[in-house]
């Protein structure tokens, strides 16, 4: 019996070591320029984003979906960060007109622009072009009110104004219940790509707050 028991610890200890060394665990890690799978990019509510960079002078002017970034992810669920100390672009505020605030941008770059090895002003370029090649559905263009709407529904509608997006490419993210950003995941060739390794919101439904509001 007394072997039984150490058999049985000894087991509980490996399944602990295991889990320890899971991909979550290791979810941020630094890495090699260039080296990952694909890009998330990720297109922050303007509510939220403005709950937490409420100090920004430039959040309270805008509305609708902000770039919060263009971020190197592995298919595992893992991604890098920090990859490289090299230098940003010199004018970080030409990039203002799809990221709102200047520490954000070089916070940015510092933590997911170096893992892309394509250089400051090339990665910023194709921010834009990411930004700019997703439509947004009409109904999130001019919300002058609460909503509350089913997940499926947002997504849905971004698939039917984005058709050569396949499913899969488009994720909703939300945080108690409240809708956050949606997320699109892009080859290297920022090419929409089925996303591997994350997972949608799967909140019943999710509070859409209309801009100029800070989610509580």
């Amino acid at each position: 019996m007394v072997r039984n028991r150490l058999f049985a610890l000894a087991g509980a200890l490996i399944l602990m070591m295991v889990a320890l060394a899971t991909p979550r665990a290791q979810a941020q890690h630094p890495d090699a320029p260039g080296h990952f799978d694909f890009y998330l990019m990720n297109l922050s509510w303007s509510p939220e984003f403005c709950a937490i960079q409420g100090t920004s002078p430039q959040c309270a002017a805008r509305d609708g979906f902000i770039l919060h970034g263009l971020w190197a992810q592995n298919n595992d669920g893992s991604y890098p960060v920090f990859c490289s100390h090299e230098e940003g672009p010199k004018d970080l505020a030409k990039n203002l007109d799809v990221t709102p605030d200047l520490a954000l941008l070089q916070h940015e770059w510092d933590k997911h622009g170096t893992c892309a090895a394509v250089g400051p002003d090339r990665f910023f370029a194709m921010e834009h072009k990411a930004y700019k090649a997703l439509h947004v559905p009409a109904e999130f263009q001019h919300v002058d009110h609460e909503l509350m709407l089913p997940p499926s529904q947002i997504l849905g509608d971004f698939y039917a104004v984005n058709p050569g997006y396949p499913q899969g490419s488009i994720l909703l993210s939300c945080g108690r219940n409240d809708f956050t950003a949606i997320e699109v995941c892009l080859s290297k060739d920022l090419r929409p790509i089925a996303c591997q390794g994350l997972r949608s919101c799967r909140a019943n439904v999710v509070k859409i707050a209309p801009p100029g509001t800070h989610i509580q």
